[in-house]
């Protein structure tokens, strides 16, 4: 079978009395993992409010998307959804914490919707992306589609903050996916 389409990477942290060291990225670890991607664009981005929520985004083919993404300052609750026509898992979605403190990276390959909520004010993140931004191919899908039904932890009748774009993303019954089932499963996350 072939390795799960989403990956959770766990770098490894090397301390002492200065603090630690952690290599977040290095090729061939990542080709040994299953994950050949080429990286071409780095983002950080800044949250300033706690529950923002920034998805769920995607690029189109030709221009689609891997992300490598992190959590530098702060905590967020990071999600991938399945878009990829003729998937079994179309429309189904895998979620964890990402934080400054555990360190974790998620891999999101080409193919899935991707957002996060913040968990905690002032949350920067990092992503690599194997594609650079290409406005023509955004697209997105409504964060609260009940359809995929993301548990997002928002108090209960919480309002995330949101860009004006993600207030008026379709839902995936309105989303024809140009993103073909590649046959990697979405597994749950280790």
């Amino acid at each position: 079978m072939p390795a799960p389409a989403i990956r959770l990477i766990q770098p490894k942290r090397y301390g002492d009395t200065r603090g630690w060291f952690s290599e977040t990225y290095n090729r061939d670890t990542f080709t040994q993992l299953g994950i050949a991607a080429t990286f071409v664009q780095d983002n950080h981005s800044l949250s300033g409010p706690r529950h923002t929520l920034r998805g769920l985004h995607f690029q189109t083919p030709s221009r689609g998307q891997d992300k490598l993404v992190r959590c530098v300052r702060g905590r967020i609750f990071d999600v991938a959804v399945d878009v990829r026509k003729g998937s079994p898992t179309y429309g189904q979605w895998v979620g964890t914490e990402l934080s400054a403190d555990n360190g974790h990276q998620l891999f999101i390959p080409v193919g899935f919707a991707h957002g996060f909520l913040t968990l905690e004010e002032g949350c920067e993140v990092l992503y690599k992306c194997t594609d650079t931004y290409a406005p023509e191919h955004e697209g997105g899908i409504a964060w609260n589609d009940p359809a995929i039904a993301i548990d997002w932890p928002l108090p209960p009748g919480a309002t995330p903050e949101l860009s004006a774009k993600d207030k008026v993303q379709p839902g995936l019954a309105a989303f024809d996916s140009p993103f073909p089932y590649d046959g990697r499963p979405l597994a749950p996350l280790a």
